[in-house]
């Protein structure tokens, strides 16, 4: 039988990358496990798509080396995060705070983009994978292949400009405009408004570009190791709900849309996976923030929520240490 197809699909959640970013550090020294070179595909939200690009940026095209070690990776979060999450005071003021435009200006974000990618080309990554975003001209999800971009010109896209489309968080960020290697223009927002845990994307494009000999690939030929950023499932109670303009709604529906999305995904897989004689090819890691003292806000890069955020990772880790290594093992 061939080997059974390794994923790993990692949520959308700002800084709170840091969580399954240092999951993948604990990850690596435990087990030797590296992103680029043990795993058949990776996917990834916002900045799960963010960390897809980083674990599989080749060291220079055509290389079989990855650029950045996952301890690297995780390190882009503490050096530049202040930078990308901060508010100049004439920013503040002239967008009210965020009311009349988006939150941070797009400076700090595409300048550590263009520091960390450079001109790389999606099809130079190592590995397949998918990156999600959401083309709100054409009003549908716009994936990132590099599987794809190996094939035709129109789906090659800079890797700077992949991580800033899916990184594009209304009301964060400046909606991003991309253009393809072949020309193509594309105004693209986050993939967390509709696909926050991008897991079931990883399915379904496991099953397509793996084969069987003759046939697709099923369940029972992919394992997939689904990472969340956390959560709190904030409650939102009906007596001042029922109140809410369209200003008060910004917020909960942003929070709701991601964590119902992320949950779905996990629900569908746990049926599908539920199914086949080995059920724990299918294992998701995530945790409450609730009982930790870590601020939720996806944009909070002080210095102790960052390190709270990689104490919680590795926490996770420990956790989850017995059944990683079960599902390494399959």
């Amino acid at each position: 039988m061939p080997p059974i197809k390794k994923i790993l699909s990692i949520d959308g959640g700002g800084i709170r990358g840091i969580i399954p970013g240092q999951i993948l550090v604990e990850i690596e020294k435990a087990f030797g496990v590296q992103v680029a070179k043990d795993f058949d595909l990776v996917a990834g939200t916002s900045t799960g798509g963010i960390l897809t690009c980083a674990y599989l940026l080749p060291d220079k095209p055509g290389s079989k080396k990855p650029k950045f070690n996952t301890k690297e990776v995780v390190g882009l979060y503490f050096e530049r995060g202040d930078e990308i999450f901060d508010v100049p005071i004439f920013h503040k003021i002239r967008t009210l705070g965020g009311i009349l435009d988006e939150k941070y200006p797009e400076d700090g974000i595409e300048e550590a983009l263009h520091d960390y990618f450079g001109d790389a080309w999606l099809k130079d990554l190592m590995k397949p994978c998918i990156v999600t975003s959401y083309d709100i001209r054409r009003r549908k999800g716009h994936f990132f292949g590099q599987h794809k971009a190996q094939k035709s010109s129109k789906f090659n896209f800079k890797v700077k400009d992949v991580a800033r489309a899916t990184a594009a968080a209304p009301t964060y960020f400046e909606c991003a405009k991309v253009a393809s290697e072949y020309g193509d223009e594309f105004p693209l927002i986050d993939g967390g408004v509709f696909v926050n845990n991008p897991a079931l994307v990883a399915y379904a494009e496991g099953r397509s570009i793996f084969k069987v000999g003759s046939k697709e690939a099923t369940a029972k030929d992919m394992k997939i190791l689904s990472l969340g950023t956390g959560y709190t499932r904030k409650k939102y109670h009906y007596s001042k709900a029922k109140n809410y303009g369209m200003a008060e709604w910004v917020q909960p529906v942003i929070d709701i849309m991601m964590s119902g999305a992320s949950e779905v995904a996990h629900y569908q897989l746990d049926k599908i996976y539920g199914t086949i004689q080995n059920p724990d090819q299918y294992l998701r890691i995530d945790g409450d923030l609730k009982t930790t003292d870590i601020d939720p806000d996806m944009d909070c890069a002080t210095k102790e929520n960052m390190a709270r955020l990689k104490a919680f990772g590795q926490q996770l880790f420990e956790e989850n240490k017995e059944k990683i290594e079960g599902w390494l093992g399959i």
